[in-house]
């Protein structure tokens, strides 16, 4: 039986997949991923960690509607004087204002993409993580971007199941990629790779890519710009743009010792 390699392993771990450098175990395959952008310096790979704006979008009016009917029940409560409906009316209020909060947070503050890149001339990886909190809307839910080096990369297949409220069981599965301490297998770092697909030709891919280049896998299909929407994607047009600081989008697009962003552009 398989053990976990990492200290801690991931939540729902099933399978640690071999590490930077490593001979791979299959093929690697572009199918089940796409790119914002592959050259041979640097890939991004796109990701969404809420991936239901839209039906967000269609549950927010329905839970402010129960924010106002809630406050009714216990505005005639204190008409009537009537207060026995009084704890059951602020304990609804209470329970759909949260919801209404959560659902609107999720929609404003859920940016449109949560990039990664990885930079092969740096031998680093560059993330874009949306931290939130799904039952505390009321406290900063901030994007922390981070960098590590390549080599301390490793990823975990992971699998949950779900019962739904039909009483059939939902099965997801996903890749976690987790940062160590060098030379360790003590994990500082955790972020997501893939909340859709487990497979590891996707891990394959990036891995041969880091290694052996742009020559070496077949290219991956390409996403429009994340800032441009079409015209049905209204409620990603409430989401913040994706917006890397400046530097750290300059090292992490160029390979090392190259000349400032200000001089590349220069006549």
């Amino acid at each position: 039986m398989k053990r976990p390699i990492l200290t801690p392993p991931c939540s729902g771990w099933k399978e640690d997949f071999n590490p930077p450098g490593s001979p791979r175990r299959v093929e690697p395959s572009p199918n089940l991923i796409t790119s914002n952008h592959q050259d041979d310096i640097y890939l991004e790979i796109p990701r969404n960690s809420v991936s239901t704006g839209g039906l967000l979008l269609l549950c927010l009016p329905p839970s402010i509607f129960s924010v106002f009917i809630a406050i009714g029940v216990i505005i005639d409560s204190i008409q009537d004087s009537d207060y026995n409906f009084l704890p059951i009316g602020f304990a609804a209020l209470s329970l759909v204002t949260w919801q209404a909060t959560s659902f609107a947070r999720l929609i404003r503050a859920t940016p449109r993409d949560e990039p990664i890149r990885f930079n092969r001339a740096r031998q680093k990886i560059y993330a874009y993580n949306f931290t939130f909190c799904w039952w505390n809307p009321f406290i900063p839910w901030p994007i922390k971007i981070v960098s590590y080096d390549w080599k301390d990369v490793r990823a975990e297949r992971w699998r949950k199941q779900a019962v739904t409220h039909q009483g059939s069981h939902l099965v997801k599965t996903g890749i976690m990629l987790s940062v160590v301490e060098p030379g360790t297998n003590k994990v500082i770092d955790r972020f997501s790779l893939s909340n859709t697909y487990g497979e590891e030709s996707i891990w394959a891919y990036i891995c041969t890519y880091m290694q052996h280049g742009l020559d070496a896998v077949s290219p991956a299909p390409h996403n429009e710009d994340h800032n441009l929407l079409l015209w049905y994607q209204f409620a990603k047009r409430l989401a913040p743009e994706v917006k890397w600081p400046e530097a750290i989008d300059h090292e992490s697009r160029t390979a090392p010792q190259t000349a400032p962003l200000a001089q590349v552009e220069s006549p």
